[in-house]
C-alpha cells in the first residue's frame, strides 16, 4: 500500500510536472511473472522513472535492483528503500558469495525485476559496457525473459553527484523481450545490440 501511494501520488506527479516523458511501446512494459527489465543507467532517477511507468495495480509485483551501500546506509533508509521504493539491495563490496541471489529469489516469487546491467551510473547520456552479472541470474532462471529499455535525458536531469533536479524532457524506448540463449557472451551481445537499436530510434534534439 505504501509503495503504491508513493509512486501514484508523489513520484509520478513530481516527475511528470518537472520532467515530462515520451515513452514508446508502453505495452511491452507490464508484469508477466518472473521477468527482467534491463535498462541503461545514468541517474538515480532511472529506478524511480521505470517504477512509475507501471500501473498502480502492478506495483506490488515490481522491484528494482540497487546498491545496498547507498540505499541502506541507515536503518530508516533501508526500511524505506525496501518497503516503499521497492528496492532489492545488492552488496557491491564482495561480502556476499553470490550477490545476485536476492534477484534470483525475487524471480522465483514471480516478481518483475528492474536491473541495470551496466552496474553503477555512468556519465550523462553515455552508455557503458554491460557487465556479466545479469548472465548469472539467467543461468539460475533460464526461462526468464528480458525486456531491454533505453532511456535518454535522465542523466542530465539529475547527473551523478548532483542533488538538484533540472527540468528536462526524457525519452524512454522499450524493446521487445529476448530470451536466454545459454551463452553469456551471446546474451551480452544481444542486449548491447537491442539497446543500440532503441537508442537510434530516438530522435534526439540538439538541446537534448
Amino acid at each position: 500500500m505504501l509503495k503504491t501511494l508513493f509512486y501514484g501520488f508523489i513520484v509520478r506527479p513530481i516527475l511528470l510536472i518537472i520532467l515530462g516523458f515520451n515513452a514508446r511501446h508502453m505495452d511491452r512494459l507490464k508484469p508477466r511473472g518472473a521477468h527482467l527489465i534491463a535498462a541503461n543507467h545514468n541517474s538515480h532517477l532511472d529506478a524511480l522513472v521505470l517504477m512509475s511507468l507501471f500501473k498502480l495495480s502492478d506495483q506490488p509485483k515490481v522491484k528494482v535492483v540497487a546498491a545496498k551501500d547507498y540505499f541502506c546506509r541507515t536503518p530508516f533508509m533501508a526500511w524505506f528503500s525496501v518497503n516503499v521504493i521497492g528496492v532489492i539491495p545488492i552488496d557491491r563490496t564482495g561480502g556476499d558469495d553470490n550477490p545476485t541471489q536476492p534477484i534470483i529469489d525475487a524471480l522465483k516469487q514471480d516478481f518483475t525485476v528492474i536491473i541495470f546491467p551496466e552496474g553503477s551510473r555512468g556519465n550523462p547520456e553515455e552508455r557503458a559496457p554491460l557487465k556479466y552479472g545479469i548472465t548469472k541470474v539467467l543461468e539460475a532462471m533460464p526461462e526468464t525473459e528480458i525486456t531491454p529499455v533505453y532511456m535518454h535525458g535522465l542523466g542530465k536531469a539529475l547527473p551523478r553527484g548532483e542533488m538538484l533536479l533540472v527540468p528536462f524532457v526524457c525519452e524512454i524506448n522499450i524493446g521487445e523481450s529476448v530470451k536466454w540463449s545459454g551463452d553469456r557472451g551471446t546474451l551480452i551481445e544481444t542486449l548491447e545490440s537491442c539497446l543500440s537499436a532503441l537508442e537510434k530510434e530516438i530522435e534526439v534534439k540538439p538541446w537534448q
